[in-house]
């Protein structure tokens, strides 16, 4: 393991030191591992879901580039609603 020094505002410091005192961690290393763990696993769920945006994108620019497009005209489907529900 390598060591590394950080500076942590006051209100980090009493924060992990109330959690060693209610025995979740041993020690501060050993929270400050935890915190990078939940870290890391929340930039890897990120990176999914930017990905699954990107491939969703991709569909729709090939859908447009292949013609599956129609124009949307606004006023139209408010009409077809209000008709619909005027039932």
């Amino acid at each position: 393991m390598e060591k590394a020094s950080i500076t942590l505002t006051e209100a980090h410091h009493q924060m992990l030191h109330a959690a060693i005192e209610a025995g979740e961690y041993a020690s501060i290393s050993e929270a400050i591992r935890d915190a990078l763990r939940g870290w890391e696993i929340q930039r890897r769920v990120r990176e999914a879901e930017l990905e699954d945006l990107r491939r969703e994108i991709q569909k729709g620019i090939d859908d447009i580039e292949a013609g599956r497009v129609v124009a949307w005209d606004p006023e139209a489907m408010k009409q077809r609603l209000r008709a619909k529900f005027a039932q």
